[in-house]
């Protein structure tokens, strides 16, 4: 049994969750065990998910403004460096257009948009009526794990198959962040998007 076989590291003990039994050894036995404790692991993740995302509640509930949520607040918090930790819904379904404004040639023009967004044209067109062309389309989700380190952010994808999680979709669109220090983003004045942003 590898638990207690010498070569097992003693400070892993406190940590083991189950113990199953292999019929094979190497990355066979490895994805077998996986497998065999499936739900087991489901079921920390659903714990760790709960106390996350409790402890986001408790940052709101308490007031501290060590919080963001919806997209324009927690991009703004990403770009100050001020989240800690990005909470994201994994079935988020905003997607992130970059764009180029076909009269004028300027390029870099970011909106992130719903699939009811998507469908109207007028998210594609400036307010003097010159066509924006899509030069990059990406889910907001894959944009977000490939870029959240450059903020020094952590990332937590969160399911809303808990109560806590539910709500946290249903009443905060499935996107917010716990930050590292008290920002009110109604005091910050930002443009919409500037060139050199990196969002």
């Amino acid at each position: 049994m590898l638990s207690e076989a010498e070569c097992f590291d003693p400070r892993l003990k406190c940590k083991v969750i189950k113990i199953v039994d292999v019929s094979y050894g190497g990355e066979n036995g490895f994805n077998q065990a996986i497998e065999l404790c499936a739900e087991t692991l489901a079921n920390v993740k659903f714990i760790q998910e709960k106390r996350l995302i409790s402890k986001y509640f408790e940052e709101i509930s308490q007031d501290t403004g060590k919080f963001c949520f919806g997209i324009d607040d927690t991009l703004k918090g990403l770009e100050m460096g001020a989240i800690e930790t990005l909470i994201c819904y994994e079935n988020l379904e905003t997607m992130r257009y970059v764009l180029k404004n076909v009269s004028t040639g300027e390029e870099g023009i970011i909106k992130h948009l719903s699939k009811t967004q998507e469908a109207d044209a007028t998210h594609f067109v400036t307010s003097d009526g010159a066509e924006l062309e899509t030069t990059d389309k990406l889910p907001l989700v894959e944009w977000f794990a490939e870029n959240y380190k450059t903020f020094g952010a952590a990332l937590e994808f969160v399911t809303n198959r808990s109560q806590e999680g539910s709500q946290f979709v249903k009443g905060f669109g499935g996107l917010g962040g716990i930050l590292r220090y008290k920002v009110d983003f109604m005091e910050h004045d930002y443009d919409d998007v500037d060139d050199d942003e990196p969002f």
